[in-house]
């Protein structure tokens, strides 16, 4: 960044990065990710692309400005379709600037300023963690780095709600990371989970939890009560539906992805015909969590 204000260039960029064009900030982390290894959260990405097949309808719940949004889009091909939940005014701003540089996957993306809750009486949150600066200032959270940010403008709905009212019959596969919010998305989608049985990847972070009033254990009994079964990213890997075993394998304070997947639903070498590899699952925290 010195180095950029020494030569008069803004932190502001537009690059392409393994076929996708983004409008970067360099003080951002997420941003900086994808502008110096070309994209965030690469494992997740890996896991999209095992999961995910040409003509799904996929979710993005917690998009941010789009980090796997549009990693989405290209897998779903042209006759599929990603709707990107961001409830931040913040990065909703950057996430829709994001879809507008790819005018090839704009079609098949809508994207939504709106939080997932858990009820249709469920007031909105006046601010959430968008931001992950590289500058830290006074007001970041202690443990994870963020910055609250307004979600002015922003609906509250339901899951099961919105995808009625949008006429969205059948969903097959959800990313949810929303920093500790995760049993309100599940809650207010389980009519979705018991009729769509997608495939979902979903942050699990217990301190997170907490500090939003929910438990690892609220989490583990939603998915195990609806049908489904943990893995690691790749999806060949068990991981413990217990949440005291689950606790064990999250370090203190950090976060990991897995994949929640319908019991009895195949591994992803029978989905897509590649290879299976067996790896234990990454913490969050290696790369910069949304």
């Amino acid at each position: 960044m010195l180095a950029r204000e020494m030569f008069g260039v803004g932190n502001t960029v537009v690059v392409t990065r393994g076929g996708l064009r983004w409008n970067l900030d360099l003080t951002e982390g997420i941003d900086l990710t994808i502008y110096l290894l070309g994209m965030f959260e690469r494992s997740t990405v890996r896991a999209c692309r095992r999961f995910v097949r040409p003509g799904a309808v996929a979710l993005d719940v917690g998009a941010n400005i789009g980090a796997h949004t549009l990693h989405l889009a290209k897998i779903v091909g042209p006759r599929g379709r990603v709707v990107a939940f961001e409830p931040t005014a913040f990065a909703f701003r950057k996430l829709v600037k994001n879809v507008h540089l790819n005018p090839g996957l704009a079609s098949r993306i809508a994207a939504e300023q709106a939080m997932l809750v858990g009820a249709e009486d469920c007031a909105l949150k006046g601010a959430l963690y968008s931001s992950w600066p590289l500058i830290h200032g006074a007001d970041v959270h202690r443990k994870h780095g963020g910055s609250l940010k307004e979600t002015s403008e922003a609906q509250a709905v339901t899951l099961d709600r919105y995808l009625q009212d949008a006429k969205i019959e059948k969903v097959d596969f959800m990313k949810i990371d929303v920093d500790g919010h995760e049993c309100t998305v599940l809650r207010g989608g389980l009519a979705t989970l018991k009729k769509s049985k997608p495939t979902i990847i979903i942050e699990l972070g217990p301190y997170l939890l907490e500090e939003v009033g929910n438990s690892i254990e609220e989490l583990c009994g939603l998915l195990d009560s609806s049908g489904y079964r943990l893995t690691d990213l790749i999806g060949s890997r068990p991981l413990p539906i217990d949440p005291h075993h689950l606790r064990r394998l999250i370090p203190a304070e950090t976060t990991i992805n897995a994949v929640a997947l319908p019991t009895g639903a195949d591994s992803p070498k029978r989905l897509i015909g590649g290879p299976e590899r067996s790896i234990m699952p990454e913490p969050s925290s290696v790369e910069i969590s949304t």
